[in-house]
Formats: structure tokens, C-alpha cells, sequence
């Protein structure tokens, strides 16, 4: 059976929230809950080649389904497959491709010209692709599938819900509490923002009658 490039996207997404878990082992003293998976990718990092090509080729991966999934969205809404497009060509440039080729440092500290090109383009990247479960539901609303496209303004809710947590992770008064997780939070919100996505490529590659509704 022939394998569209869209079936691999799901995979790629779930797997770049599991491969931290599987080279965190590796890296004595590295915290889930309180590290964020670029960290893995720093030279002190037994694996951090492994992780940095990892983002390399997830960004080339996003960007080719991109490429496929315009087209697709389009047939409904030009503004939106343009709004989508651009979002996970940022993403898959700035918070893949990019953070890969120039890794964060040990410390969250940008004193290194690669340390300052990770921390800005994922940073926007990062902010961006919190919107991309936005234009999916509104897509979704188009085809019409109601249950994806309320499932993905509630994941949409729950990404900027995490990604404020994440930005106030790192904030002096919120150390010891919950909100002090960074590493959780930026997981919870890329699994938000991937969750969408994927039923996008699921459902421009099989036909379900639990993924299309009546007309």
C-alpha cells in the first residue's frame, strides 16, 4: 500500500512529544516537569546530535505535508489555508529547523549567538502555532464536521491556556507552585496544538464515518 506523505505527519507530531522520554535517561539530572525538550538538544546532552537532527527533519516533514494541506484547505477558505500555511511554515522553520541547526545552551541564559537564534525563532514559532487549532476548527466548521471543529476551538482554549503558564513559568513569584512546571506546560500546549492537526491529515486520508458528518 502506497504511503501518502500526510500519513506520516501524526506520527512525527506524536513522536516529537514521546523521543524526550525515551533520551531523557540519557541525561542525568533532566526534569520533565521543570525542563523544556529543547534542553535535550544542549552539547551537554549525551544525544543531543540525535535530538537537533530529530528537529531538522520533523521541520522538513511539517513543511512538505504544509504544501499538501494547502490546496486541501483552500477548496473551503483561501484565508484560512493562507492563515494555516503561514503558521506552520514559522513553526516548522523557526521552532524546528532552526532551534536543530543552532541548540539552546545548558542554561536558559542567551549568551551565545545559536543560544539567541533558538530562543527567538522558537519563541515565535512557539506563539504562533498556538493559533493553528483555530484556523483548523474554523476549517472543520467548513466541511461541515462539527465534533472536530469543537474539539479543536476547546483544544485551541486549552493551548493558550498552557502557553501562558508556560510564560509564566519562569517568573520569580510563581517558583514552587505548579505554575513553576515549565516543561509540563510547554508539552500540555504542543499537545493542544498538534491534537487538531492531526485529525486534519486522518481525515484527508481515510474515510471514517466517525470523521464526516451529514451534509
Amino acid at each position: 500500500m502506497k504511503i501518502k506523505i500526510l500519513d506520516l505527519l501524526p506520527f512525527f507530531l506524536m513522536g516529537d512529544l514521546i523521543l524526550p522520554f525515551l533520551l531523557a535517561p540519557t541525561y542525568q539530572g533532566y526534569d520533565h516537569l521543570a525542563q523544556v525538550m529543547s534542553a535535550l538538544g544542549n552539547s551537554k546532552a549525551p544525544l543531543h546530535m540525535f535530538y537537533n537532527i530529530w528537529l531538522i527533519v520533523l521541520g522538513v516533514i511539517m513543511l512538505l505535508c504544509n504544501f499538501k494541506l494547502y490546496p486541501i484547505i483552500a477548496e473551503k477558505s483561501n484565508l484560512i489555508a493562507m492563515m494555516f500555511f503561514a503558521i506552520i511554515c514559522i513553526y516548522a522553520i523557526g521552532a524546528c529547523i532552526l532551534s536543530g541547526l543552532f541548540p539552546v545552551g545548558e542554561t536558559k541564559e542567551l549568551t551565545t549567538i545559536s543560544a539567541r537564534i533558538h530562543g527567538y525563532s522558537s519563541a515565535i514559532g512557539f506563539m504562533l502555532l498556538a493559533f493553528a487549532p483555530l484556523f483548523t476548527g474554523l476549517y472543520f466548521f467548513k466541511i461541515p464536521n462539527g465534533f472536530l471543529g469543537v474539539f479543536s476551538f476547546i483544544c485551541f482554549a486549552f493551548s493558550l491556556l498552557c502557553f501562558v503558564l508556560f510564560v509564566m513559568a519562569d517568573k520569580p513569584e510563581y517558583q514552587g507552585s505548579i505554575i513553576a512546571f515549565e516543561g509540563l506546560w510547554q508539552r500540555l500546549s504542543l499537545l493542544c496544538m498538534y491534537l487538531p492537526i492531526i485529525a486534519l491529515c486522518v481525515t484527508k486520508n481515510h474515510d471514517s464515518f466517525f470523521l464526516k458528518t451529514q451534509p
